[in-house]
């Protein structure tokens, strides 16, 4: 089954952070990332820009609309995803406790679905 991890990290404590600390998360995320392929794990994995990048789109009653960066009512912004294969939910969670941004951010973990179409 394929899961999806996706990434919530607060700027604020990068930004205190040295170069060469932010490089190592750099770093050790693309270990991590490598280590994921090795075993057959790593279905796709991307870095987003940070928020300020956005743009969010709503066509509420049919009236198109455009609003600079995410709705937020946190300090954490998604910041990126992985999307993994996985037996179930527990084996992803133990995948997700292993990646090193888990240590300053927050990682949600959540199953993909399948749509169909209906007939």
């Amino acid at each position: 089954m394929r899961y999806m991890f996706l990434i919530y990290l607060d700027e604020a404590k990068f930004a205190v952070m040295s170069q060469s600390q932010r490089d190592g998360y750099v770093n050790a995320m693309l270990d991590y990332d490598a280590e994921l392929a090795a075993e057959g794990r790593l279905v796709f994995s991307e870095p987003l820009k940070t928020p300020d990048h956005a743009i969010t789109v709503r066509t509420w009653g049919g009236q198109l609309t455009t609003t600079d960066g995410p709705f937020m009512e946190t300090k954490e912004h998604l910041s990126g995803f992985v999307v993994i294969e996985a037996r179930d939910m527990t084996e992803a969670i133990q995948i997700a406790a292993r990646m090193p941004l888990a240590e300053t951010g927050s990682i949600e973990v959540r199953p993909l679905d399948v749509l169909e179409r209906i007939a």
